[in-house]
């Protein structure tokens, strides 16, 4: 539908009660939006921050009529969404992302033929859904095993070497719709930010360096300190091109790896903010939640601007539980708060678990190396694996 233009006053919602609802929440009240967020989890991040919270399932038709009838523009916090609910929205009004691009990025098969007709590289793979494909498939051994749908951080995943190990995960994960993808020599990860308005125009945030451990994000370094300028900018163009192609409205993030030969291939997008980009709060002058508010409204885009070197480190609940200890205790957020250019987001969880993300803190400085140097304290400070 034909979207107007949405000026601060007006109501945006948000599927999803997560951390990334909330900083979208956050972002859009600065901006004098009211904001509406529907999720079944009372004690939600994003809930208990919202002007209104629509405490329903996301297939719940009168929690999606609520929604509806109080909102101007719906956005999605998490991939995992139904996209039914998005096409019911958005029969009543303007929802970014659309369905059809949440549907690809919720599918990993779907995405990997995505990734091919755009012409974008990604690694060799193939679909296993019945036991005769396990065959077929062993030739890209060894690879890594995913389900299909519903996998993240890590979970979902197995690494196989044999037919007999393949047949053996498949097995273990349900003997669900998976893909298979090659095992390729990895030199680093990166990933990509870019946000594409109603008009086509696309910006992207300052390509970051990652570094995931057991499957979930660790750290990010900006500017990226082992990628060239050529291999950014080929990054960022794979990233646009893959936006242009599914028509999409919104943030979208693309993963990628670089190989040992230095050439690029696509792992994975997220049709949202992404856990890379939260950065962008303290570093740049127009953050992932400000670009996502601004796709949803209908706002004009700016190119966002770094104006510090930073470093993300991802905060799990680990932290609150050390060495072997069965009850929690509070992070020594005095001891790094006092470090220089630090900045601890915590995201109103009401329960520490080890594995889950409760947090994150940014380190700005006027150069890489500073900014190096304050998180490598901070880390020691806070019992984190130095990178």
């Amino acid at each position: 539908m034909s979207a107007p233009v949405l000026l601060p006053g007006a109501t945006l919602g948000v599927m999803g009660g997560g951390q990334l609802g909330r900083m979208f929440v956050h972002a859009a009240q600065v901006l004098g939006y009211r904001t509406v967020v529907l999720e079944p989890d009372a004690t939600s991040p994003a809930g208990l921050v919202a002007h209104q919270h629509v405490a329903t399932g996301y297939t719940d038709a009168a929690g999606l009529a609520e929604l509806a009838s109080v909102c101007d523009a719906v956005t999605t916090e998490f991939e995992n969404v139904p996209a039914d609910s998005l096409r019911t929205l958005a029969e009543r009004l303007p929802v970014a992302p659309a369905a059809a691009a949440v549907e690809i990025c919720q599918d990993r098969a779907a995405e990997k033929r995505h990734f091919q007709r755009a012409g974008v590289p990604c690694a060799p793979f193939a679909t296993i859904e019945a036991e005769a494909d396990l065959a077929g498939a062993a030739g890209l051994l060894p690879g890594i095993l995913k389900t299909a749908r519903l996998g993240y951080d890590g979970k979902g995943q197995v690494s196989v070497s044999t037919p007999a190990e393949l047949a053996a995960a498949w097995q273990r994960l349900g003997r669900a719709a998976c893909v298979l993808e090659k095992r390729l020599p990895l030199a680093l990860e990166l990933s990509v930010i870019v946000a594409r308005g109603r008009d086509g125009t696309i910006v992207s945030l300052p390509l970051q360096q990652n570094l995931h451990r057991d499957g979930i994000l660790a750290v990010t370094q900006v500017p990226a300190p082992e990628v060239t300028p050529a291999l950014a900018a080929e990054a960022v163009g794979c990233a646009g091109r893959l936006a242009a192609s599914m028509d999409y409205v919104g943030v979208l993030c693309v993963e990628f790896f670089v190989l040992a030969d230095g050439s690029l291939v696509a792992n994975e997008m997220a049709p949202r903010p992404h856990n890379s980009g939260h950065y962008s709060l303290d570093a740049c002058d127009v953050s992932q939640f400000e670009l996502q508010l601004r796709t949803l409204a209908g706002l004009p885009l700016v190119a966002p601007r770094l104006h510090s070197a930073a470093v993300m480190l991802n905060l799990l609940g680990d932290l609150w539980f050390p060495g072997d200890a069965t009850l929690p205790r509070t992070p020594d957020w005095g001891g790094v708060l006092a470090l220089p250019g630090v900045a601890l987001h915590l995201y109103g969880k009401t329960e520490a678990r080890r594995g889950r993300k409760m947090g994150h803190l940014t380190v700005t400085a006027p150069d890489a190396a500073s900014a190096r140097t304050t998180a490598l304290e901070v880390c020691r400070l806070l019992g984190l694996a130095a990178y």
